[in-house]
């Protein structure tokens, strides 16, 4: 699986670094980004939490 980050709804609250530091970071302008692509196996229950609590549905699963 893949998460995108769409920008444009980003307002870097952090909860999917919250969630899952290993998969999700905040760049320099605190906007959210994704450090493992693919999303590893083993990560993909702690992704899709993250995208389902996402506060402003920024995070897309992508198969």
């Amino acid at each position: 699986m893949r998460v995108e980050v769409d920008r444009d709804r980003c307002e870097g609250n952090a909860v999917c670094v919250g969630i899952a530091p290993d998969l999700f970071d905040l760049d320099d302008e605190d906007y959210a980004v994704v450090k493992a692509d693919p999303v590893p196996a083993d990560q993909e229950a702690l992704a899709e939490q993250a995208v389902n609590e996402c506060p402003r549905a920024a995070l897309i699963r992508r198969d």
